[in-house]
């Protein structure tokens, strides 16, 4: 008879494989029992965004996606069901089918890795606020999009939701030994967000969103309609240049993250800053073209820095698992 737990995880794997690209690569340099949790954390956000991203569903229809799946993994770690979370009926969407697959490993992982259940609802609250940004597009042409955010503190704290607290989850995965690590945790996830979002600027307005703050927009005199058209003039490369600097600086507070962390961890940290500031660099050596083609690095980069990390973690002598006290899960 089949193991529904260790099928989970199987599929975990498997699902990380082919979808994580970036990512994958870094789990790597793991141990196995960590490896599986971060494939694990990664299906889990993963279906967040698949269910919230699906554009040939209607907003009404994903968002019903999200309210059941925050049902069942509220469910499945034992959480009272709040009364938003009540539908008449289950949405049919292939993203919250795959999702009940994660479920058994996604239980497991948190109990034995004491990652705060908040730290998973933050995701969740974080598609939610694309799905109103969706919704408004809905209502206005694709060509003239609008932006999300009006400052760069409503961007942080959006960015939070969707990278910071998945640093906060994949440090407890990693083991840290200085409270400070949680602030910098989230740092590092915002220097990762910083980068997806100046890598993806023209396809996301084309999909109507525009991430970056409508005051530093007017700041250098560039509009939405200006990301559509692929404008690149002196305008552009100032408002990139800026954009970059700042991410760069939230690289610099990544950096601080070593010192905090259990040794386990720090060829994971290593290589993951190494793949995204890679992407960074990328699009400044390009001078800020992000427009005529996707910046990504080659494969055999990534394998390369996954391999160092592998080799990195083989120096480090095995450590049990850290385990938090019970308060971090209320």
């Amino acid at each position: 008879m089949s193991d529904p737990l260790a099928d989970s995880f199987a599929f975990c794997r498997k699902f990380a494989r082919r979808t994580a690209k970036n990512f994958y690569y870094s789990f790597l340099g793991l141990p196995a029992d960590r490896f599986d949790a971060m494939c694990v954390l990664y299906s889990y956000m993963r279906i967040c965004d698949d269910i919230g991203d699906d554009e040939q569903q209607p907003v009404e229809l994903r968002r019903a996606g999200l309210t059941a799946w925050h049902s069942e993994v509220r469910r499945v770690l034992n959480e009272p069901s709040a009364s938003e979370d009540e539908l008449t009926e289950q949405p049919a969407l292939d993203a919250l089918a795959t999702g009940r697959r994660v479920l058994p490993a996604l239980a497991q992982m948190v109990a034995t890795f004491q990652i705060p259940h908040e730290y998973l609802f933050e995701v969740l609250a974080g598609v939610r606020a694309d799905l109103e940004a969706d919704q408004h597009n809905d209502q206005q042409s694709v060509t003239d999009p609008q932006c999300c955010f009006a400052t760069f503190d409503e961007l942080a704290a959006y960015c939070y939701r969707v990278a910071g607290v998945v640093g906060q989850c994949c440090i407890h995965i990693w083991g840290f030994n200085d409270p400070r690590a949680l602030d910098l945790a989230v740092d590092c996830g915002l220097a990762f967000q910083l980068t997806n979002i100046l890598r993806d600027l023209a396809e996301d307005a084309d999909n109507g969103r525009v991430y970056l703050p409508a005051d530093e927009l007017q700041r250098f005199d560039y509009s939405p309609q200006d990301i559509v058209r692929r404008t690149r003039d002196e305008r552009f490369q100032q408002l990139m240049a800026f954009q970059v600097e700042r991410a760069a600086g939230y690289y610099d507070r990544a950096n601080e993250l070593f010192d905090c962390l259990d040794p386990v961890g720090q060829p994971i940290l290593a290589a993951m800053i190494r793949i995204y500031g890679g992407l960074l660099t990328e699009i400044q050596r390009r001078q800020f073209d992000v427009y005529s083609r996707r910046v990504s690095l080659p494969t055999w980069r990534k394998l390369l820095i996954a391999a160092a990390a592998m080799l990195r973690r083989r120096r480090i002598p095995p450590r049990p698992i850290p385990r938090r006290t019970s308060e971090s899960n209320q």
